[in-house]
């Protein structure tokens, strides 16, 4: 127990002291107990004064309202310590490690923020005339050039918004290519066991049929297979490189090799380009498409829905075929250009504006060297955490170095009586937000872990500390800690099956039931 200069404690004696204790407010300590706007009321009052409307709105018709608007009325300060007091149940990559695999979830430089918020990039309309946005048009051509030269790949479209948006792109670049070369017929697409969810999901989108890649037994695409199911009718494969395991594929430039001499196209899922930035070009491994999701390599952790944006590579066979419009650069400056060939547009405008600032800004202050560092640092801080808990957990390919990412399996679980849910929600009482877990979906009970470039080793060691606690409570048969867990979480364990079968989506008033009246006596 730690002791102030006047000797009080400043931290609880244990853990579990505060298990089973309630305050009588609700909160906890500093933090305020707080329940949804809606159940604050005050439903006949406002936080502002307005004053009476001189006119009726009979010339509105059916378009007036006749029915209270149903929000609560609340006063500022109300209304912003509602949502300060919300902030506080919320993990986040400023209050710890966030350790989600296959997420990226790293540290936000806020010199990138204040870049973005510039008046002249923040403030600039999607239909300005192109005249007057000469800066943010030029801003784009310099960071296509630095991702084409990053990939070493002749070309690249700036308008997808994300991940799946960008694999959508790469894939009807290569339908389209395939069409023009009159390989209609070309349907399929081969999938490893192991890509991110998204991979088949968008071929099947784009209207191609899905089969398989098997996996081998140290965590990679089955060669054998891959060339076993290649055949005239494949338009492309789509592999994440380094994959979904956190392991690099050792094997990518056969694998390239061989959908090429079956005239296929090679997709790859660039959403880990954070482990091999400035170490490897993906271009120079046969890659023929790639999305870069710049919200996970480039700033900005990519939670809560955005912003995002998802640049796509090309190789010289694919270029012609890439959306429009491109940024061009001539004697008059900069313009957008719409091409002949292609598909058309994937958006209505070119690509997210803030999120473009913020990846250039992320590569200028980073340099050549300090990209290459990006790299080097997330697969240091992996292979740090795989070594640290591989004594109390079981690594799910124990065989050499992981990339940016360490992937655990539940067979240190085995006969305790505690899954990986269960050891996952006894994470949130230690204060950090849960590892990826149960995917991928080739490891069974998977523990997902991606620390990321820019944790520190007092960080990782204060994480690594708490796991092995809890790993080595849940041998020594404490299951009720895990079973019951969260305890110190504004929530209890939820029905999380039930939630996603019956979801409230809307709120409503719970309905009041009041007692009759005792009879009079007479």
């Amino acid at each position: 127990m730690s002791m102030s200069s006047v000797g009080r404690p400043t931290q609880p004696a244990a853990a579990n002291s505060e298990v089973g204790f309630q305050s009588l407010s609700g909160g906890r300590g500093l933090l305020q107990d707080e329940p949804l706007l809606f159940e604050l009321g005050g439903w006949d009052k406002t936080g502002v004064d307005l004053d009476e409307p001189e006119h009726d709105a009979s010339d509105l018709g059916d378009l007036a309202r006749t029915a209270p608007i149903g929000l609560a009325g609340l006063s500022e300060p109300e209304t912003l310590r509602h949502y300060v007091r919300l902030s506080q149940k919320n993990h986040a990559i400023d209050l710890a490690l966030y350790p989600l695999g296959s997420c990226t979830m790293k540290h936000n430089p806020r010199l990138n923020e204040k870049m973005a918020r510039l008046a002249g990039f923040a403030d600039l309309h999607p239909l300005a005339p192109v005249s007057t946005a000469q800066g943010a048009l030029a801003l784009i051509d310099r960071l296509a050039h630095w991702l084409k030269t990053l990939t070493g790949m002749p070309a690249v479209a700036m308008s997808p918004k994300a991940g799946a948006h960008g694999e959508l792109c790469g894939l009807l670049c290569i339908k389209a290519a395939h069409e023009a070369a009159g390989h209609g017929e070309r349907r399929r697409v081969l999938v490893p066991t192991s890509a991110h969810g998204t991979n088949p999901a968008t071929a099947a989108f784009v209207g191609y049929s899905v089969e398989e890649i098997a996996q081998t037994a140290d965590g990679r695409v089955d060669l054998a297979d891959l060339e076993a199911k290649l055949g005239p009718d494949v338009a492309a494969i789509m592999v994440t490189n380094p994959n979904t395991c956190g392991l690099f594929e050792r094997e990518i430039i056969e694998i390239a090799r061989l959908t090429h001499a079956h005239g296929a196209y090679f997709y790859c899922d660039g959403a880990n380009f954070n482990a091999i930035v400035g170490r490897v070009r993906p271009g120079d491994l046969g890659v023929d498409a790639m999305h870069i999701n710049l919200h996970k390599t480039f700033s900005t952790p990519h939670g809560g829905g955005g912003p995002g944006a998802g640049p796509v590579v090309l190789s010289q066979a694919l270029a012609a075929f890439a959306p429009a419009p491109w940024v061009v650069s001539g004697g008059d400056g900069f313009t957008l250009t719409e091409q002949d060939v292609g598909f058309g547009r994937m958006s209505a405008f070119h690509g997210q504006m803030g999120m473009f600032v913020r990846a250039y800004a992320y590569m200028r202050s980073h340099g050549a060297d300090g990209l290459r560092q990006v790299a080097e640092d997330a697969v240091l801080n992996a292979n740090y955490i795989k070594a640290r808990l591989s004594a109390e957990m079981t690594p799910a390919f124990p065989d050499g170095p992981c990339m940016h990412e360490a992937l655990f399996d539940d067979g240190w679980l085995e006969g305790t009586g505690v899954t990986t849910l269960d050891f996952a929600k006894a994470m949130i009482d230690e204060g950090f937000h849960p590892m990826t877990m149960y995917f991928p979906l080739v490891v069974h009970g998977a523990m997902l872990i991606e620390p990321t470039e820019t944790e520190s080793k007092r960080e990782l060691d204060r994480f690594c500390d708490a796991l092995i606690a809890l790993a080595q409570a849940a041998k020594a048969g404490d299951a009720e800690r895990f079973k019951t867990a969260p305890h110190l979480a504004p929530l209890r364990r939820l029905d999380e099956t039930q939630a996603a079968r019956k979801p409230r989506l809307t709120w409503r008033p719970e309905p009041i039931t009041v007692a009759p009246a005792p009879l009079a006596a007479e």
